[in-house]
């Protein structure tokens, strides 16, 4: 039987933090051998590929030890990337003011995605101005949501 993502972040979330990183999020897919558990690392002079070998031999560690997923897996540890995920209220207080997609659980006013500006978060609620109209959406009700930066490319 497999562990869903928050059991996971449960478990690897006090290690990643005593080795002084911020476990941003875990995703796990695929299936049988195919399977791939994806964990996402932070800090605040940003993530070198040190950082991830390092996070991915404790945290391989642990999961040898606890075997929470059973059965063959590969384990990736990476940064967040530009478009890094948003699933804290912390991690969307951290971005009020820029660019953001959200994806809802379900509809809302007959929509169930967001592209635009992040203007607050509070109440349980993310606030998000898309093409001059504001939303109010459920903090509970969000799916999925990641940063979507404006990139401005220079001219040569």
């Amino acid at each position: 039987m497999r562990m869903n993502e928050a059991r996971l972040q449960r478990l690897l979330e006090p290690v990643t933090e005593a080795m002084g990183y911020e476990l941003v999020t875990t995703e796990l897919s695929g299936r049988g051998k195919g399977t791939v558990l994806r964990v996402y690392i932070d800090a605040p002079g940003g993530i070198t590929l040190d950082d991830c070998e390092f996070v991915s031999r404790q945290l391989s560690d642990l999961l040898d030890v606890e075997d929470p997923i059973g059965g063959q897996y590969t384990l990736e540890v990476s940064s967040p990337g530009i478009e890094r995920p948003l699933v804290s209220q912390d991690h969307f207080q951290r971005v009020v003011g820029e660019r953001i997609k959200v994806e809802l659980t379900n509809h809302h006013l007959g929509r169930r995605r967001f592209l635009g500006r992040l203007l607050g978060v509070g109440n349980g609620e993310l606030s998000i101005e898309v093409n001059g109209e504001v939303f109010d959406l459920p903090l509970q009700d969000v799916e999925k949501a990641r940063l979507k930066p404006d990139i401005k490319i220079a001219e040569r």
